[in-house]
Order: structure tokens, then sequence, then C-alpha cells
């Protein structure tokens, strides 16, 4: 994300109250038990040892009762800047999505934006998967972009983008509004940051593996003048 692209907004606040759980690890790319299938491709600015863009793939669960995962949160962050310091930024906001990952994308967004109060703001994208209701729901703000394309040929409209909302997490927030979706097994998530062209979604092959979509748009539509990162995430239905 770039100092330039930094804007000035209305500010939203609102309390958030911990609700501690069971930490669950994070999800491998591929697992029996798991929702979803995912790849992610990411590269740093040349010239820099470290990325400033990064993601999060964290199972959650809302019930104590049987101590299984109900869903998955994912992620895309953009800190502001490049080199270390927007590295720190952005793994202070993921650390807190992969805590509080049972909590609503607007919550986190409102917890993210605290934490980064004192340092450099981001934009970051959030979806929210509940694999029992099969719902997702997604908020974005800054310009990490973020795109649904549906497995169903009977599924009207055939392709959802993520409504992006203008604002920094951690320095200026807009008012936040967040979508909910129905989502079938082999529906494609995708969020990609400022380092991807748009346009990105024109020529993925939704057959293909996540991972191999994932480092085919890197490949196609990286831009060499900032950190890039894409996240692709399919979901294959069920309980966790």
């Amino acid at each position: 994300m770039k100092a330039c692209d930094r804007p000035i907004l209305p500010l939203s606040r609102s309390p958030t109250r911990d609700f501690p759980v069971s930490p669950i690890p994070p999800l491998p790319h591929s697992s029996p038990l798991s929702p979803i299938e995912h790849g992610v491709a990411t590269r740093a600015l040349p010239g820099e040892i470290v990325c400033g863009d990064l993601h999060v793939v964290q199972p959650f669960q809302t019930r104590e009762d049987d101590g299984q995962p109900t869903g998955v949160l994912i992620a895309a962050i953009d800190a502001l800047g490049h080199g270390e310091e927007a590295a720190a930024a952005a793994e202070t906001a993921a650390a807190t999505l992969r805590k509080f990952a049972h909590e609503s994308p607007i919550a986190l967004i409102r917890r993210c934006h605290q934490r980064l109060a004192r340092g450099r703001g981001a934009a970051m994208s959030i979806v929210s998967i509940s694999s029992r209701e099969r719902m997702m729901t997604w908020i974005g703000v800054g310009n990490v972009e973020g795109m649904l394309l549906r497995a169903s040929q009977e599924v009207n409209p055939a392709r959802e983008s993520l409504m992006l909302r203008g604002g920094a997490v951690g320095y200026q927030l807009p008012t936040l509004r967040a979508a909910v979706l129905a989502v079938e097994s082999g529906d494609l998530l995708m969020l990609a940051t400022d380092g991807i062209r748009g346009g990105f979604a024109e020529s993925v092959v939704p057959t293909s593996s996540p991972q191999g979509i994932a480092d085919s748009i890197l490949s196609r539509h990286g831009r060499d003048s900032d950190d890039a990162l894409v996240l692709v995430v399919r979901f294959l239905g069920g309980a966790p």
C-alpha cells in the first residue's frame, strides 16, 4: 500500500469485548477436516527483504460443546508502505485476527484499528465463513480487492465483487458495513492486494488448484512497484 493512497475519512468507533476460546492451529493448504482448500502467492517489493502484505487463514469455533471448528476466517492485509515497519504492522493485524477469529468481521476491523492506531495503517479485507450455515460475511477497508466466482452455472450472478470502502485501518475508518452471501461447494474466493493489477480474474481457470491459480495471478498480474499478495480459497462444503 502506497503512502499517497492514505485517505482521510470520518472515524467510526465501537467497543469490542474479549471472548476467550480454545486456540485452534492455522489450517494447512488442504486438509480432510477443512471446509476449504487454499493457496497463497506473495512477493516483496524488489529490493526489500520482507513483505508488508500478509494473509490469514484461521479456523474458529463459536460453540464450546464439541471443541471442533465451526468456521474459517480469511483475510488479506496490506500495511502502509514497505519494508520491516510495514511487515510489523501487518503482523500485528494478522495476530489480532487470529486471536479473535470467532468475532464478526466488523468487530475485527475495529480491533485492528485500535491495535494499529499508534503505528502504520493498513488496508484489509476480511471474510468469515460459516461452514455449518454455508454462508460467508465479508468486508473491505482500503483497496484489497475481493471476488467470489460461483461454481454452479445456475447461480446468478456468476461473479460477486467485494464492495470496498475508502479508509485505512488504524488511521481513519469509514462507516462499516458487511455483506453476507451464501456459498456452495466449489465456489472460488480471491483476495488480492494493490500489488496485483486489476482484471486478474479474467485469466483464472476455476478448475485449477488454489495454489496454481494464486501463482498464475502473481506471475501475470503482479506489479514490480509494490508488495503483492493474492490469496485463493475454494469452498469444499460441509462442516469442518
